[in-house]
C-alpha cells in the first residue's frame, strides 16, 4: 500500500479529523468545539496522509505572532494536529509529514516552529528543542496562608458570565502578551476557544466561571476556573481548577488569588499551566504543601536560523560564531556571526572560526532565554571553542521572565 501526502482540501476536513480523533484516543469531541476548530483550521496549511480513502496521518499549522525576548512579536507557525494512525506506524509517514512541513515553512519565510507535544521523545530527531517549563500545583488552600502584599489594593470583584466578559479579559490577555516570551497574540475565534464550556471541558466540575478585577471602573485583572465539589464522611473537600489568571499590577494579581483561596466549601486549588515564576509562589506561607511540579512546555525549532536569531534582542552584548549542526535541514547547517544587544542583532554566515559548536535542537531551546546554554553544556550538548564564549553567549540569551505558553494550540 502507498501513502500519499498532500495538502487538506475542505471537503475531506471530517475524514482527516476524525483520523487525529481516533490517533488521540478515539473519543469524539463536542460538536460546538469540533466546528470551531473546522473553522480555526487553515486547510493550505494541513497535511493529509492518505492510504486509499482513509486518513492515516495529519500535520497542521496555525500561523501566529508570538512575543520573543525583548517583547518583539514574531511570525512563527503553531506546528499541531499531528497523527500517525497505530495501523502506519514506523513507515516513515511522521518524518515525510515533518520534512514537507518544514520545507513549506521556509518557502513561507516563517523562520520559527513551535509546538506543544503529547509526547516528548517525538520532535527532537526533527530540530525541536524545550524552550519552556510549565507549572503545576495543588494548593492545599486548608493549610497554607496565603499573604497578600500591605496596603489598600483599591480592587473590587466583580462576577460575569465568561462570554459577557470575554472582551474585557481578552483585552488583559493582549497588554500582558509582549511581556512573556512565549505569549501567543491571540488571532480572531482563539478567544472563543478559551472559554469553551462542554462536557467534557467540565470533567465533573462547574460551569466555567469568571471574575473580574476592577479599579475605578477600568478592568485591571480577570480569573477564569471551576469548581469541582467533593464531599466526603467530614466535610466539603471542593477543589477550584484554575483555568486562566492575569493581573496588571501586583493588587490586582493578589486580589484574584485572595478572592480562589476563600471560596467557600473547597480546600484546594489546581492548576495544570502556569509559569515557572509565577509571583504566587512569594505568597503562600509554605511552598511543600502546593505540590509544585514541572513539565516541558514550548519546543522552539528554528526554520532559518539567520533570520530567527536576528528577530529577537539580547539581554547583553554578544558577538560569536556559533557553527551549527542541522541535518534535517541542512541549509541552517554551518557557521553564523551572532553580534547583537538589547537594541536589535544581525546574523549571517561567516567563514570565521567557530566559538561554541551545537545543534539546532539546542539552538531553539535556548532561544526563548529560558534554557541555559550553560546548562547545556554541561550537559555535553553545547561545545565551546573559545574560551569565555559560552558564558557571554549563555548571559546573552537569557530572559528576566521565564517564557511561558499559556494554552495548547
Amino acid at each position: 500500500m502507498t501513502v500519499e501526502l498532500r495538502v487538506l482540501q475542505p471537503s475531506e476536513w471530517d475524514n482527516w479529523y476524525e483520523g487525529l480523533e481516533q490517533a488521540f484516543g478515539g473519543v469524539r469531541q463536542a460538536s460546538e468545539r469540533r466546528e470551531l476548530i473546522r473553522e480555526l483550521t487553515d486547510p493550505t496549511r494541513a497535511i493529509a496522509a492518505w492510504d486509499g480513502a482513509v486518513s492515516v496521518g495529519s500535520a497542521g499549522s496555525f500561523g501566529f505572532d508570538v512575543t520573543v525576548p525583548g517583547g518583539s512579536l514574531v511570525r512563527m507557525a503553531g506546528v499541531s494536529e499531528v497523527s500517525v494512525a497505530a495501523t502506519h506506524r514506523r513507515r516513515g509517514v511522521l518524518t515525510s509529514m515533518m520534512r514537507r512541513q518544514l520545507d513549506d515553512l521556509r518557502e513561507w519565510g516563517e523562520p520559527i516552529a513551535i509546538l506543544t507535544a503529547s509526547e516528548p521523545a517525538i520532535y527532537g530527531r526533527f530540530g525541536y528543542g524545550v524552550a519552556s517549563w510549565q507549572l503545576m500545583c495543588e494548593i492545599d488552600t486548608s493549610r497554607v496562608r496565603f499573604a497578600e502584599p500591605e496596603g489598600p489594593d483599591g480592587i473590587t470583584l466583580r462576577r460575569v458570565r465568561p462570554a459577557d466578559g470575554l472582551a474585557a479579559c481578552e483585552a488583559i490577555y493582549a497588554r500582558t502578551v509582549p511581556e512573556r516570551p512565549g505569549m501567543i497574540a491571540r488571532v480572531p475565534g482563539w478567544d472563543r476557544l478559551q472559554i469553551m464550556d462542554s462536557a467534557e471541558d467540565k470533567a465533573g466540575g462547574s460551569d466555567l466561571q469568571c471574575v473580574l478585577a476592577e479599579r475605578d471602573g477600568e478592568t485591571v485583572g480577570y480569573t477564569l476556573f471551576r469548581n469541582r465539589p467533593v464531599w466526603d464522611n467530614a466535610g466539603p473537600k471542593g477543589s477550584i481548577q484554575l483555568t486562566d489568571l492575569y493581573g496588571l499590577d501586583p493588587a490586582a494579581y493578589s486580589a484574584l488569588w485572595r478572592f480562589l483561596w476563600g471560596i467557600d466549601l473547597t480546600s484546594s486549588i489546581t492548576s495544570q499551566n502556569r509559569p515557572v515564576d509565577d509571583p504566587w509562589l512569594h505568597l503562600v506561607s509554605d511552598v511543600r504543601r502546593c505540590d509544585v511540579r514541572t513539565w516541558e512546555g514550548l519546543y522552539v525549532r528554528l526554520v532559518d536560523v539567520g533570520t530567527a536569531l536576528a528577530t529577537r534582542t539580547y539581554r547583553t552584548g554578544v558577538d560569536l560564531v556559533l557553527e551549527v549542526e542541522d541535518a534535517f535541514c541542512p541549509w541552517n547547517e554551518g557557521r553564523w556571526r551572532l553580534s547583537g544587544d538589547s537594541k536589535g542583532a544581525v546574523c549571517e554566515r561567516t567563514a570565521d572560526a567557530a566559538d561554541l559548536v551545537l545543534s539546532v535542537r539546542e539552538l531553539g531551546g535556548a532561544y526563548m532565554g529560558g534554557i541555559s546554554l550553560s546548562s547545556l553544556a554541561a550537559a555535553g550538548l553545547v561545545r565551546e571553542v573559545r574560551p569565555g564564549a559560552l558564558a557571554q553567549a549563555s548571559a546573552a540569551f537569557g530572559s528576566d521572565v521565564a517564557p511561558w505558553v499559556p494554552h495548547n494550540f
